[in-house]
């Protein structure tokens, strides 16, 4: 028989103890999600969970002026997935502060009438644990549209890789009740210089460059937003007024609207509605 070995009963309780101190530590695995406790959810990506939306900033969609086009092309890709059909990841990009996060927010409050089609957004840094959240949304009975807010890669950033599978390229491929929607400012969403040096560099560039490249491509629908002119963005001072009712003369509503814009050295939608926050500010109007 053995002797007792004091050494390693003492390692083996320290291990113990190791062991129960890191899952101390660890942050807690949250349970399934009750996915009909709202209509859209927030990955997190640090306990693996999807966390209800009480209230999701948004407007409506009747609000966002200026981008028709590219409006009508959006709701109704939206409306052929939440019905089951054929329907494109897509992504929007263009001119900052011209309404592209908020027309998918928007897209999918005006296709989601019987509360089936879920949002979830997942954050830019978040890429990397994409295979595990759509490991939970695939075996869900709903359709997801999963949002992701400015995306784009750094120079060292491998994230990209992972989201090329997780779109198109992987063995299982997109689940077939998900789609991705993705705003940017870039339409190839990799910064020009890096790309330009992965040319400059590579023993073939043209590969090279196409390996960039090729991630845009897993999007079906490429949606440009240019920038404003200024009949679009006083349009858009104008609905917000009328929706808003504040009640302000047309004439004085336009001058103080250029003003604003030109004191940003900017038009869009977003400078537009701060326009209306300021001046709902100053005339004692709340914005509800």
């Amino acid at each position: 028989m053995d002797k007792p070995n004091p050494t390693l009963d003492l390692i083996a309780e320290r291990l113990e103890r190791l062991t129960a101190a890191i899952e101390r530590l660890a942050p807690p695995r949250a349970s399934s999600a009750d996915l009909a406790a709202a209509e859209c959810f927030v990955w997190r990506a640090e306990n693996e969970s999807l966390a209800p939306v009480a209230r999701v900033n948004r407007v409506d969609i009747g609000l966002i002026v200026g981008v028709d086009r590219v409006r009508d092309i959006l709701v109704d890709n939206t409306r052929r997935f939440a019905a089951g059909l054929p329907a494109n990841n897509v992504l929007l990009w263009g001119a900052r502060g011209m309404g592209k996060s908020s027309l998918v927010k928007a897209a999918h409050a005006a296709v989601n009438r019987g509360g089936a089609l879920k949002l979830v957004e997942i954050h830019r840094e978040d890429i990397g644990t994409l295979p595990a959240l759509l490991a939970i949304l695939k075996v869900a009975p709903h359709r997801f549209i999963l949002f992701c807010d400015d995306l784009s890669f750094d120079h060292d950033d491998a994230s990209y890789k992972s989201l090329k599978a997780a779109l198109e390229g992987g063995v299982e491929g997109r689940p077939d009740n998900v789609v991705f929607y993705a705003t940017s400012n870039r339409r190839h969403l990799l910064p020009r210089d890096m790309m330009e040096n992965e040319r400059s560099t590579a023993i073939n560039p043209h590969e090279a460059v196409e390996e960039k490249v090729s991630l845009s491509d897993r999007f079906g629908l490429w949606l440009g937003f240019h920038k404003c002119s200024q009949d679009d963005y006083l349009a858009m001072v104008d609905g917000y007024a009328r929706h808003f009712a504040l009640g302000v003369a047309t004439e004085t509503l336009h001058a103080d609207a250029l003003e604003w814009s030109t004191t940003r050295g900017a038009r869009s939608g977003r400078v537009a509605w701060q326009f209306i926050q300021d001046l709902a500010g100053r005339i004692g109007k709340p914005l509800s």
